[in-house]
């Protein structure tokens, strides 16, 4: 599970499914946190991935590591990069997908693209070598901002939905959420963690 330690930093590649944070109520303490805290009670919240995307996930050792990726998170000084399956196959090579996001409050933890009153979000895209099932395309995915949802939500604006997105593309199950996330780059350190799909 553990993928990185050093005196500031511990990485780990959480499973698919597992949250990162507790969430409301007993049955939602499972998670990468409490986990980690078992070993290193040290370990401070970082980020967070959605319980269905896997991959790299980082916490803090201490509490000036995790003021200090707080500011680089906010600044846009961390490069993020995902691998996912989408289905279809886009006509373009790549490209960035610029489409404010917003709640959809009425279908919560569901976030729309709203033109008119949507924090403005911004996701790098292109092909990805390697195999995928015919009817997919595989994909890199670089958000340039950080909302909730957001690379779930851009690609199925483009037409071409992340496999097993059961909250946004109920209609065709997969296994899981084939979105991994396997690079982070934080200044003096990149961590990678091989996408399992």
């Amino acid at each position: 599970m553990i993928v990185h330690r050093d005196e500031r930093w511990i990485a780990v590649d959480k499973p698919a499914g597992l949250l990162s944070v507790p969430g409301r109520g007993p049955d939602k303490q499972d998670c990468a946190w409490s986990r980690l805290r078992s070993l290193h009670p040290e370990a401070l919240v970082v980020h967070r991935l959605d319980q269905p995307t896997s991959g790299l996930l980082l916490f803090a050792r201490t509490p000036e590591a995790q003021r200090q990726a707080g500011h680089w998170f906010e600044t846009r000084q961390v490069g993020k990069r995902y691998q996912a399956l989408v289905w279809g196959r886009p006509t373009a090579e790549g490209g960035l997908i610029d489409l404010p996001l917003a709640a959809d409050w009425p279908n919560r933890p569901r976030q729309q693209v709203d033109l008119q009153h949507g924090r403005p979000s911004q996701t790098r895209w292109g092909r990805q070598a390697g195999l995928c099932p015919a009817v997919c395309t595989r994909l890199w995915l670089e958000p340039l901002s950080g909302r909730a949802h957001q690379l779930r939500v851009h690609l199925l604006a483009l037409g071409h939905p992340i496999v097993g997105d059961a909250l946004y593309d109920p209609a065709r199950p997969a296994e899981r959420l084939m979105l991994h996330a396997e690079r982070l780059q934080l200044p003096g350190l990149t961590l990678e963690c091989p996408c399992p799909f």
